[in-house]
Formats: C-alpha cells, sequence, structure tokens
C-alpha cells in the first residue's frame, strides 16, 4: 500500500521540480543511488520496470526507502498494463508512471488513489488523461516535443501539470527552457544517473549531482 496520498506526490513534484529515474537489477547498487539521491535532497525516484525480477528489486528498494529513508516517496515508471499496475501498487508503488495513455491503468491506479502520469505527446492525450483523473501529465518523448510544446499547450489549458522526460539534462540552458515554457517538474535518468556513475559506483558524485540541479532548479523558478 502507498505510504503517500496522490495529492502529497503532486505537491512534491512541485516543490522539488525534479523526478530523478533510474533501473538496476542489483538491488545493493539500487539502495546506494537511491541514498545517493535521498542525500542530494531529492524526496522522489521513479525505479523504472525495465528488466526480468524488476517488481522484486521494487519490492526491496521500497521496504529499504521506509525503514532508512524518511520522506523518500518511491514510484514505478515503465509500466504498461493494468496488472503490472496492481502488482506494484501492492509492492507500495507512490506512483506510477507509463510511456503510453492507458485507460485500464488510470483505472486500477484511481481505484487505490494512487498518482499516475501517462505519457502524453498531444493535447488530445493529455485532454483525455485529464478526464480520467491525471494529475500530473508526463510529456513523452521530451526530446522530440520541446519546450515549444509545453508553452503551446500551457496557453488554453494553465491548469496542466507537466513533467518533460527524456531531453532533460543538467543543464542550465536546458532546464531553464523547460521551466520558463511552465512545466512543473522534470524526470531526469540518464543524464543525471550516468552509466559511468553506475559502473564505477560514484556515489558520492551522483548525490553532489543531485544537489546542484536541485539548487540550480529552485534559482531558476525564483
Amino acid at each position: 500500500m502507498a505510504q503517500y496520498s496522490r495529492i502529497q506526490v503532486v505537491k512534491q513534484m512541485e516543490e522539488s521540480g525534479m523526478v530523478p529515474l533510474f533501473y538496476h537489477p542489483d538491488i545493493d547498487v539500487a539502495k546506494q543511488v537511491l541514498k545517493a539521491c535521498y542525500e542530494g535532497g531529492a524526496r522522489l525516484m521513479e525505479f523504472t520496470n525495465r528488466g526480468d525480477f524488476a517488481l522484486e528489486i521494487f519490492t526491496a528498494l521500497n521496504k529499504y526507502a521506509i525503514a532508512e529513508l524518511p520522506g523518500m516517496m518511491l514510484g514505478v515508471g515503465s509500466v504498461t498494463d493494468a496488472a503490472s499496475a496492481s502488482a506494484y501498487m501492492l509492492a507500495g508503488a507512490n506512483f506510477v508512471v507509463t510511456p503510453v495513455y492507458r485507460e485500464d491503468i488510470a483505472i486500477v491506479c484511481n481505484r487505490r488513489k494512487v498518482l499516475w502520469s501517462p505519457g502524453c505527446g498531444s493535447l488530445t492525450e493529455i485532454a483525455q488523461a485529464e478526464e480520467m483523473g491525471c494529475e500530473v501529465v508526463k510529456l513523452f518523448p521530451g526530446s522530440t516535443l520541446g519546450p515549444g510544446f509545453v508553452k503551446a499547450i500551457k496557453g488554453p489549458q494553465p491548469w496542466t501539470l507537466i513533467m518533460p522526460t527524456g531531453g532533460v539534462s543538467t543543464e542550465e540552458s536546458n532546464l531553464r527552457g523547460w521551466f520558463d515554457a511552465g512545466v512543473t517538474c522534470v524526470g531526469m535518468g540518464s543524464k543525471l544517473i550516468s552509466k559511468d556513475i553506475l559502473a564505477n559506483k560514484a556515489y558520492a558524485e551522483l548525490e553532489n549531482n543531485v544537489r546542484e540541479t536541485l539548487r540550480l532548479i529552485q534559482t531558476i523558478r525564483g
């Protein structure tokens, strides 16, 4: 069962402005990554459902977060069907992120009042997701759509909360482009938690990257 309500998750997304995301098949590495992000100030983490036995890793990781990292909201990403979403929610997922808009996932998440963020690439998809109770839309792929798309959407729909994923980096110019366009937060994967950091187990570097990125986001947002 989720430790945090969807409203609490939305508020944290609005406050921090960033959701780090990653996958790793080794639970010990996953714990170190989660801890480094936590120590750097992150209070949200999306563990992506991208490998064999990912659910087992997530379950162990969430137990660790609950026991050792107070305030950390661990969610799951890359979920493509309602059965998988339900399984992760039984393991305590605090939010569910999907690459596409799927009504079946919306239904099971709404039933448990767990925040779900569907990948949308058009105004029609965004409207459909919001009609199904979506609080924060995942803009995907962000690298293709870009900040200009966000600005265009926020014109007729200023109430829409947007989280771009893909095409987001730690560079100030990149982050400023997204936040000036009106995003609520950004999803950040390999540009933040790089393959080199994982391979070298450079957790202190990761902690510093997270801290500096969060500080930069707050500066940009004024």
